[in-house]
């Protein structure tokens, strides 16, 4: 709001463009859209708007926001000064919720810690249970497959409530949008873009969708990792019938085994065919293409704090929007220099600059990158010398960066701790499994080959009777395979806010647990 009213807009239009707004501000703008709605269709003036819209908001900073506004609009207050003010109070505000959200997730993190190793002591305490005599193998089992998944997904929840995703998906729908740029949201595989609109007018837009089509089938023949470097998760159209067939020729050849004995008697290799093949052949793609999609798309960014405050200098010397462009094209590097040279060229061949900046975000559908490119775009509407304007997108976003640079910092600190807590239950695991299983598993075949002849060899007969180190060998290995699972996707949320992130952290995991069994199991 203070970017847009310095740019030169009065009050009543910057209200109608943050009404107009949903795609970037999400909540925020139906609340403004109210405002907005009032004034046009119930003939209330917009004072009184903003206080009504003061008294229903359920946001209490957003009410004491409009309430202070409207003392402002009163008065016939500076509005400009206003809004600096509060500019620079809701930057130190992002700041501190971050730090609080942060901390909040520290706590989360020891709390994991936690409850992740308590499975572990259950499953010891059952163990040794199990050796005196007092086996309970369903509690066993419902700790394995039951309180380990529950533990981790209950705690993946608890995170998400305080891990905050952005607003909005990036992408921008200005509402005098041309049908170019709608088209090129829906341009895809089952849709070829803005020829649609003219096919069924004359034979020759026919013949162009047609050689559109050949045209984009043989793009995707030629170059299949670019297209699924954009779209990560159609690798799993190919991917899951794939690890399906797998599984299907290891069991139809008798590799695999069919029941829990065979399991039993084979625990790494049965798991390895039924769990490993099919993560292994789902996950790896899944997580290239999806660490791929995302470092060519936050590329992007890595500038923007820079060149707009190099669009900001060159615009203050009276320089258009469009020739400032030019100019940070020329002077400097990297991809957003790239793509506004991109940007003017579309320009010159009759593209609206609007549009150009829009079809430039929508490449890219980052958030912030949507917020940047919406200020810009309704501020160049209205005067082509916007530099107080880019002077305070770039502000926000050096203000961005540096929450964005806390936040990663802090976070790599929580994946450590998961992944470190989770390389000890593994190590455990593997001890217990080693030192403590086999020497009673043999200590037990000793005394029976020994007769059972005297009190010694009785007692160990009865200490042992309860134990089948194999079958806990497959508990043990299923029980650290589980953990891999959850601990990676929790890691992959807490970096990313994303679920799918987990998956690169799944693999690594899934990998160390296999590698340690295949020589203790």
């Amino acid at each position: 709001m203070y970017a847009l009213f310095v740019g030169g807009l009065n009050q009543l239009e910057v209200l109608e463009s943050m009404a107009k707004a949903e795609d970037t501000y999400g909540e925020v703008a139906k609340e403004f859209q109210s405002i907005v709605q009032e004034t046009e269709y119930f003939g209330v003036d917009y004072r009184t708007a903003i206080r009504n819209q003061a008294m229903e908001t359920p946001s209490d900073e957003l009410s004491q926001f409009l309430t202070d506004m409207l003392s402002i609009v009163n008065s016939g207050g500076n509005m400009q000064q206003f809004l600096d003010d509060k500019k620079d109070k809701y930057m130190r505000t992002a700041k501190q919720q971050q730090e609080l959200t942060l901390e909040t997730l520290e706590l989360f993190g020891e709390m994991y810690m936690t409850l992740s190793l308590f499975p572990l002591l259950l499953i010891i305490i059952l163990v040794i249970m199990s050796m005196l005599g007092n086996a309970d193998d369903v509690m066993l089992y419902a700790t394995v497959y039951g309180l380990i998944p529950i533990t981790g997904a209950g705690f993946l929840v608890l995170v998400s409530t305080v891990k905050q995703d952005e607003i909005g998906d990036g992408y921008l729908s200005p509402a005098d949008s041309s049908a170019r740029l709608d088209d090129s949201r829906k341009e895809g595989l089952l849709h070829l873009g803005f020829v649609e609109s003219f096919v069924g007018d004359h034979g020759v837009f026919d013949r162009i969708k047609s050689r559109e089509g050949t045209y984009k089938t043989k793009e995707l023949l030629r170059r299949p990792h670019y297209f699924f470097r954009d779209f990560p998760l159609f690798t799993l159209f190919l991917t899951v019938p794939a690890a399906v067939v797998l599984v299907g020729l290891a069991v139809a050849s008798g590799s695999a085994p069919t029941s829990w004995d065979g399991m039993v008697d084979a625990p790494v290799w049965g798991t390895f065919i039924w769990v490993y093949v099919p993560i292994y052949v789902v996950a790896i793609p899944l997580a290239v293409f999806h660490t791929w999609n995302v470092r060519s798309r936050t590329a992007v960014i890595g500038k923007l704090s820079d060149n707009p405050r190099k669009l900001s200098s060159a615009n203050d010397t009276g320089q258009t929007l469009l020739e400032s462009i030019e100019t940070v094209s020329d002077t400097s590097s990297g991809k957003l220099a790239d793509e506004f040279a991109v940007m003017h060229g579309k320009v010159n061949y009759g593209m609206s600059l609007k549009e150009a900046l829009v079809e430039f975000n929508n490449k890219y559908h980052i958030p912030r990158l949507a917020r940047t490119v919406k200020l810009i775009t309704k501020a160049q509407e209205a005067s082509s010398q916007i530099t107080d304007v880019l002077s305070t997108a770039a502000q926000a976003s050096e203000n961005q960066d540096d929450i964005d640079r806390e936040r990663k910092s802090r976070t790599r600190m929580q994946v450590v701790i998961i992944v470190m807590t989770y390389l000890t239950l593994l190590a455990v695991m593997a001890i217990l499994k080693t030192q403590f299983l086999d020497v009673m598993a043999g200590l037990t075949d000793q005394a029976s080959s020994g007769g059972g002849g005297g009190a010694g060899g009785g007692s160990g007969m009865d200490f042992g009777g309860g134990v089948d180190p194999n079958l806990l060998s497959v508990l043990f290995f299923h029980a650290v395979t589980l953990q891999a699972i959850l601990s990676g996707f929790i890691s992959g949320y807490l970096t990313d806010a994303d679920i799918v992130s987990g998956v690169k952290f799944v693999v690594v995991l899934q990998t160390i647990a296999l590698l340690v069994w295949m020589v203790v199991g």
